[in-house]
Order: C-alpha cells, then sequence, then structure tokens
C-alpha cells in the first residue's frame, strides 16, 4: 500500500476545513440527499461525503457505509484531495496503491472506488464525494465524470452555505472579511431595513452596484408585488418580535435591476451594532444549482429518450405496492419487429418508435398506473389494486392492438406488435423480483407461442425455466466430454422401399439421466453459446457418416442435417458447409440441410443468399415441417428449395380427418408446381405408407421404417459396413 501524498499547505488547507464546522456536526438533509442521488445515478451500493482532518477520515453523509470514520493514512480520499479531478480506481486490487489496503481485504472490501475532491473558496480541498463498490467495473467515462463533477457542485453549494453560516455566528467583522472572497451575495441591513453593505457578488448577482444599494431599503431585491414586507420584517424583529426566517435557509423570488425574476436561497442572521440591532443575510442565486438538480434528478428516475420512469423507479413503486399488501398487475411486454425497424431505417428511426410506442401505453392506463421502460424494446405496466386476470388480460389486449396500428415516421409507415406477460400479486409473488421474474418468463412464454399475444404467468414456466438452467449450466461439459451424440433415421423411397438416406438427430448421452432426446435440451442448446459449435459438429460427424455408407455400398446415399438459428447468425453458413464438405470428401448432393421457419423469418436476407450460394453448389435444401407455421408460400419463391417435408402431425391425422387429407394433397400439389420434391415425416402405419405412396409422395420417414437408432444399429439393419469413429463433441468457440 502506497502512502498518500504529502500537502505542502497542509496547515492552510486544515484552517479551511475548519471554517466549516463540519467534524462531528450532524449530516444536513442536503449531503444525505446527495449521496443518495449518486447511488442511484451510478447503481453503486455505497456513496459518501469524506472530510479530511488532521489524521482521520470523517464521513459526514454516507449511503451503505457502517464505517464513521476511518485513519487518513488508510483512506482513498487522502489521494483524491491531492489532485485536481476525480480519482477513478476501476478495480482496487489492481492497483499498487490500494491492492493491500485493509479497506480492499477487508470490510468494506472496496474494489471500485471514484471520488472528487471538494474545494474551498481558497482552492483547497477539504473533503470529496465518493462512490464505491464491492465489484470492479470495466470503464468510467466521460460522461460519468460530468455527472459526478456536477453532484460535487451541488455538494459545494451546500458547503458554502455552511461556511458562511459558520462565519454569521462568530461575529460581524468575521462575517464582513469573507464576503470579499464569497461567490455568494453578502447583504447587511440595519434595524430600518435599509441596506448598509452590499458585496461584489451581491452587485454581480442584482445588477446594483453598491453605491446604488447601500442606503436603499432591502425590498430593492424583491419583487414589485411582494415589496413592504421584508422591511417590515425587520423593523418588527428589531423592535423585539418574535424572529421567523433567522437561522433558516429559505427560498425566495428576487428581482435584478434589469426586471428580471429568479430564485434565491437565503439566510438571515442578527446581531447588535452600537446598542441597535443589525442584520446580515447570505443570498444565493439558485438557477444554476436548479437546474443541475432536475437533470441529475431526470438522469435517476427517467429514461432519458421516452421520459418513461426507469427500472430503479418501477422497482421502488413496486416494492412499495407489495409492502403495503396491495394487489398488482406486472405487464411486461417488449416490441415485435423493433430490431427489424433499427437495423433496416436506422436508430432514429428506432427511437421515434420507442417514443411513439410510449405515448400509446400510456393513453392505455390509468392514472394511477407505472408505464416503465426496462431498456431496448422492453416495457412493464404496473396496475395497483388490480389482480383480476380477466381484468388484465382485456388491457394487455388493448395494448396489443394499439401498439399494432401503423405509425408514421418522415413519410414511412411502419408497423409493430408486442408479446406481453402477465403476473399477478399476491397469487405469484409478494415480492419485486418474484414478480417481474414471473412476468419474464410468462413473456417468454407469449413469443413462443408465436408472439403478438399476451400468456399468464403459472408454476410450469418456472419448472421450465429452472430446467433451462440446469441444462445451461451442463452445457459446457457436455461439450468438453463429447457427450452429444449422433442417431439417424432412416428415410426411404415410397415407390419400392429402397434406402435412399437419413436424417442425423441429435442426442445427449447424460452421464446422470440418461440419453436425452432433444425435446429435454434442444431449447437450451439452441440459446447457448455452444449452439453454433455443436451444430458445426453435428454437420461435420453426419457428413463423415454418409462418406462412410457411401463408401459401404450406398453410392447415392443422402444425409440430411438440421441447421440451427446460431449457425445462420453467425454470417458464415455457406464457407462452413463448403468447408465441411471438402474436408470429408462427401459431394454436395449427398448432403440436404433442413431449415426451419423460424430461420427463414428471423434471418430473410442473410439465408437467402447462402442458400442460392449452396444450392448452385449442388446442396440439397429442404424446408423442414412445411405448413405448421406461419410461412407464406412467396417463401417457395424466394428461397431456393429443392424438398419439402411434411409434419408428421398431418400424416397421423390424414386417415381420418378431412382437414389433413386437404393438406397433405396441398403440399404435394405445391411440390409438383415448384418442382420440389416432397418426404412424409412420422409414417407408422402400413395403411399411411400406402396413401401418401398413392397420392405421389415420392419419399417417407417414420417408425414403420425405423426409429432413430445409432450408427452401428444403422449399418446392421441395412447391410453397411461398420461406421467410422465420429469425432468428439467439439470445445465451444
Amino acid at each position: 500500500m502506497r502512502p498518500p501524498p504529502l500537502l505542502v499547505d497542509e496547515n492552510a488547507r486544515l484552517a479551511a476545513l475548519a471554517e466549516y464546522d463540519l467534524v462531528g456536526s450532524a449530516p444536513a438533509p442536503a449531503f444525505t440527499q446527495i449521496v443518495a442521488l449518486a447511488t442511484r445515478l451510478f447503481q453503486v451500493p455505497t456513496a459518501f461525503v469524506s472530510l479530511v482532518d488532521h489524521d482521520r477520515q470523517v464521513f459526514h453523509a454516507k449511503v451503505g457505509l457502517d464505517l464513521c470514520e476511518t485513519d487518513r493514512q488508510v483512506a482513498f480520499c487522502s489521494h483524491t484531495i491531492a489532485q485536481a479531478d476525480a480519482l477513478v480506481v476501476l478495480d482496487a486490487t489492481l492497483d499498487l496503491r490500494f491492492q493491500d489496503n485493509p479497506l480492499v481485504t477487508g470490510p468494506p472490501h472496496i474494489r471500485f472506488y471514484a471520488g472528487i475532491p471538494l474545494h474551498a473558496p481558497s482552492g483547497h480541498a477539504v473533503g470529496t464525494l465518493c462512490l464505491a463498490d464491492t465489484r470492479p467495473r470495466i470503464s468510467f467515462s466521460d460522461a460519468d465524470r460530468q455527472i459526478l463533477r456536477q453532484l460535487a457542485d451541488l455538494t459545494l453549494d451546500r458547503l458554502e452555505m455552511r461556511r458562511l453560516e459558520v462565519a454569521q455566528r462568530a461575529s460581524q467583522s468575521r462575517f464582513v472579511q469573507i464576503a470579499s472572497t464569497s461567490p455568494d451575495g453578502i447583504i447587511c441591513a440595519d434595524a430600518k431595513g435599509h441596506i448598509t453593505f452590499w458585496n461584489d457578488a451581491a452587485e454581480q448577482m442584482f445588477g446594483y452596484t453598491a453605491a446604488e444599494a447601500v442606503g436603499q431599503p432591502i425590498d430593492l431585491i424583491v419583487p414589485e408585488r411582494m415589496r413592504g414586507g421584508h422591511g417590515g420584517g425587520l423593523r418588527r424583529v428589531a423592535g423585539g418580535g418574535k424572529p421567523r426566517l433567522l437561522g433558516k435557509t429559505i427560498e425566495l423570488p428576487a428581482r435584478h435591476k434589469d426586471g428580471t425574476e429568479f430564485p434565491i436561497e437565503l439566510s438571515l442572521s442578527r446581531w447588535q451594532e452600537e446598542g441597535r440591532a443589525a442584520f446580515g443575510s447570505i443570498v444565493r442565486d439558485i438557477r444554476e444549482r436548479h437546474a443541475n438538480e432536475e437533470r441529475l434528478f431526470r438522469l435517476a428516475h427517467l429514461d432519458p429518450l421516452t421520459e418513461l420512469p426507469n427500472r430503479a423507479v418501477l422497482r421502488e413503486r413496486l416494492t412499495e405496492i407489495v409492502t403495503a399488501a396491495r394487489a398488482v398487475s406486472v405487464l411486461m411486454f417488449d416490441l415485435d419487429g423493433f430490431k427489424e425497424i433499427n437495423d433496416i431505417h436506422g436508430h432514429a428511426t428506432g427511437d421515434a418508435a420507442l417514443k411513439a410506442m410510449a405515448a400509446r401505453l400510456l393513453a392505455c392506463v390509468r392514472p394511477i398506473d407505472t408505464v416503465s421502460r426496462l431498456g431496448g424494446d422492453e416495457f412493464v405496466l404496473l396496475m395497483p389494486d388490480i389482480a383480476d386476470p380477466l381484468r388484465t388480460a382485456e388491457v394487455a389486449d388493448t395494448i396489443i392492438a394499439t401498439v399494432a396500428e401503423p405509425f408514421e415516421h418522415e413519410g414511412q409507415t411502419l408497423r409493430l406488435s408486442t408479446s406481453v406477460g402477465i403476473a399477478l400479486a399476491p397469487t405469484h409473488g409478494e415480492s419485486a423480483d418474484d414478480l417481474l421474474s414471473c412476468a419474464d418468463l410468462a413473456l417468454y412464454q407469449a413469443k413462443a407461442a408465436g408472439r403478438h399475444c399476451h400468456r399468464l404467468f403459472t408454476p410450469v414456466l418456472r419448472q421450465q425455466a429452472q430446467r433451462l438452467h440446469t441444462c445451461r449450466d451442463e452445457m459446457g461439459r457436455a461439450v468438453e466430454h463429447g457427450e452429444f451424440v449422433l442417431f439417424y433415421q432412416p428415410q426411404v423411397r415410397l415407390s419400392d422401399g429402397a434406402l435412399v438416406g437419413a436424417e442425423a438427430l441429435i442426442r445427449w448421452q447424460h452421464p446422470e439421466r440418461g440419453l436425452l432426446a432433444p425435446a429435454a435440451f434442444l431449447d437450451a442448446l439452441d440459446t447457448s453459446r455452444y449452439a453454433a459449435p455443436v451444430g458445426d459438429w453435428v454437420l461435420r460427424t453426419a457428413c463423415e457418416q454418409a462418406v462412410a455408407w457411401r463408401n459401404a455400398g450406398a453410392p447415392e446415399f443422402r444425409m440430411g442435417v438440421n441447421l440451427c438459428s446460431a449457425q445462420v447468425q453467425r454470417g458464415d453458413l455457406a464457407e462452413t458447409v463448403q468447408a465441411t464438405l471438402s474436408d470429408t470428401g462427401l459431394p454436395a448432393a449427398g448432403l440436404e440441410v433442413e431449415i426451419t421457419e423460424n430461420i427463414v423469418l428471423r434471418h430473410d436476407a442473410e439465408v437467402i443468399a447462402a442458400l442460392h450460394t449452396l444450392h448452385e453448389a449442388g446442396v440439397g435444401i429442404a424446408f423442414d415441417d412445411y405448413g405448421t407455421g406461419y410461412a407464406s408460400l412467396s417463401l417457395l419463391k424466394r428461397f431456393p428449395l429443392t424438398r419439402l417435408k411434411i409434419d408428421r402431425s398431418f400424416v397421423t391425422g390424414m386417415l381420418a380427418s378431412h382437414q389433413d387429407v386437404t393438406i397433405v394433397r396441398a403440399i404435394l400439389q405445391l411440390g409438383r408446381g415448384f418442382d420440389l420434391a416432397v418426404i412424409a415425416e412420422g409414417i407408422e402405419t402400413e395403411a399411411e405408407y400406402t396413401r401418401l405412396r398413392e397420392k405421389g409422395c415420392q419419399e417417407g420417414q417414420g417408425y414403420l421404417f425405423g426409429k432413430p437408432m445409432p450408427a452401428d444399429v444403422f449399418a446392421a439393419r441395412f447391410g453397411l459396413a461398420k461406421e467410422q469413429e465420429p469425432d468428439a463433441t467439439p470445445a465451444a468457440a
């Protein structure tokens, strides 16, 4: 630990500190308000105003700190007062000055620190305004420094009033002595209310020179509509009346020489002068302070773009509601399609969309409700005293319909939709964290259900979330230990039952829960950082297996591989597939990549370019589960497809449902019209097989021909040589 720098003018600095008479005194509410505001603005648990005395640091006002003082030698602030601007320590454990400091190695375990010196009018640093956290930070921006300076200005504003009030209590001579150096107006008056002293700061503040002001009634600085009261009040007190303002700091309107009115803060004192009462006042122009306070308040409480309450205000209000045991509905929603507007039309248009949506949301709620922006395109609505799911659902439907209305921006008509998750108190939780978590889970469910809808939280959503969390925690181990394996389901030609290929399907050989089907882990894998590396491993392993079986007696064998969204989103799909074909020696015709509606709809432009490249190279492209979602017929025109896959739900219902028969017939007709091959999934009976073959379906897969099976079982079943050993699951990129 490095000792703090020695200060050359230490005696003068301590004398400046003594002028405030703060060491050992109770903190004024104004200082406590400033440090509380600092914790909110910077999202830190601890903030304080520190006074650096001769051999100790005294915490005058504090939030989140149990200490009252420390030895000056260990104080971070002892370093801060030795420099002109803020001292920022992003991680104290990495800073040679502080890494073995007892305030770092022990309570309060400081990792992040930012402090700014508080300079008296003499220029000496008497203390600091500081932030602290037990967690390190990556950065502290120029904007952060500017906000810290503004908070320091507010603190110094209060400190100067304190210094002058202390001088007032000492003597008139002391009071007048400091007037020449004070940035505040110092005005003295006699028992009749006439001005006897007027310093330079008063001249700058009110526009009157000392020669113009001295001898005039004190009402000189008072707006005309309020004149008469102040001078009369002074005469009443001078005559023995009870003082109303002495010893208090109040805000009043004042008048400049040019007639401009502005707010001032005034502190009044009284003393005896040759047996007669005399008065002194400290006057401060507080326009800049009000502007700073307003700006900092808005930063701390409002989202700067939409001017809705921010996350911190939301949590406070929700906590107040549930602490009072009141019912409340929590609706969490985000904007479907916002990313596309941002990407295509630019951030300025995205910002305009957010403002428009904020205004629409406010139009849908009661005055007592709270609409808050969490960040990005996420919003939350609190409806106190409502816990009826039907009434809440009505509000959600109104919001969904309102958001969906098109809006105009710079000549463009834009559209958004929203998904809503709902949680109710006390049914779903009794704390702000629980309710927000429940609403978030319900929102996730609404998005999974197709978006543009609302969902109410149910306990099963929590169980699903816990399962996802567990899966994600175990995913790294599964990749590292090669726990993923591939199974293969045969695909046959329906005209003669001949094997034409297989679909590669992933399984998880879990060391504790045994062999897991995709339904148990695929959603967790697809949203993890391992999705793309595992997808690449599936592609490579399946291609290697196809080469082995082609060499073992099935020269036209075709391998179907499902692509995941992460592989497409990465932006190098065509290059990855072509490199895999080259490395494994599999001809392009031996691979068929399968895409789903989710991939197509979320990555339209990216997918089209990559798939055209693969299609031109000879790779087959199948649209999986066509007809089960929202994909339009236009996709068949825009995407370079080679095959449609009929979902098993239509195949299973085909024998009993006229509607399912119609859908199957329509997909087969589309295949013929667009020159696309068609394969049916989920064929389990001879009757289904016969019906599909009669209707002209070329290929099929399902339990009738074989369940998904390991490579060695597949090879034995279809008379192929033993497969090559597949690579282990690759480590994550």
